[in-house]
């Protein structure tokens, strides 16, 4: 990472995690049944095939119940598994959530070790959490570049997803940072010109 990027990065993601805090559970609920209700709607969501979710964690859109709509209706679903032996993620496919998923590296649920490895190439459609957002498709992550070099491997459409209040102005960019091709709120579906 740039050294003059880091701060101005760092900084943004104080803002808006605090800026999360403010939200109350049933806040997060109503929201994030909003943001499915949107998703459900879109061409993206109802063409995918296969589709790579992630698992919430604080300060992110819960999309579990689409997990489990596409679960029913025959899509392939990967979530992301930290592999210890690279230090980075891959795409797993999971068929139900209850036996497929455990707690991983970091506290999050991840498909177990009996899932099969599913190739990112052939997923339609990423789901991909982030801190904040901008209108042109720039996304901050947690700052350990997980997402982007899972991204920099993905063909498909790359759907950022956030609460409204995670959507500024500008987000910084270095080289290295994944650009989102629409943007998923509970309240807008943003689709990135030059990135669809």
């Amino acid at each position: 990472m740039s050294l003059e990027r880091a701060p101005e990065k760092r900084e943004l993601r104080r803002k808006l995690r605090a800026w999360f805090k403010t939200l109350t559970d049933a806040e997060v609920g109503e929201t994030s049944a909003r943001a499915c209700a949107l998703l459900r709607q879109q061409s993206v969501w109802k063409e995918a095939r296969a589709v790579f979710f992630y698992a919430a964690m604080p300060g992110e859109i819960n999309l579990s119940p689409l997990l489990e709509e596409g679960l029913r209706a025959g899509k392939v679903i990967a979530l992301p598994r930290f592999m210890a032996e690279t230090g980075d993620y891959g795409a797993f496919q999971i068929r139900d959530t209850a036996h497929d998923c455990a707690p991983g590296a970091f506290g999050i649920a991840e498909p177990t070790a009996q899932c099969a490895s599913f190739p990112l190439k052939r997923l339609d459609l990423a789901l991909v959490p982030g801190v904040g957002f901008d209108l042109a498709g720039r996304r901050l992550g947690r700052g350990r570049g997980f997402y982007d070099r899972l991204l920099a491997q993905f063909s498909g459409i790359k759907c950022g997803v956030a609460f409204d209040g995670q959507l500024v102005e500008r987000i910084p960019e270095e080289r290295h940072d994944m650009r989102m091709n629409c943007i998923l709120t509970p309240t807008r579906w943003l689709e990135i010109p030059g990135q669809v």
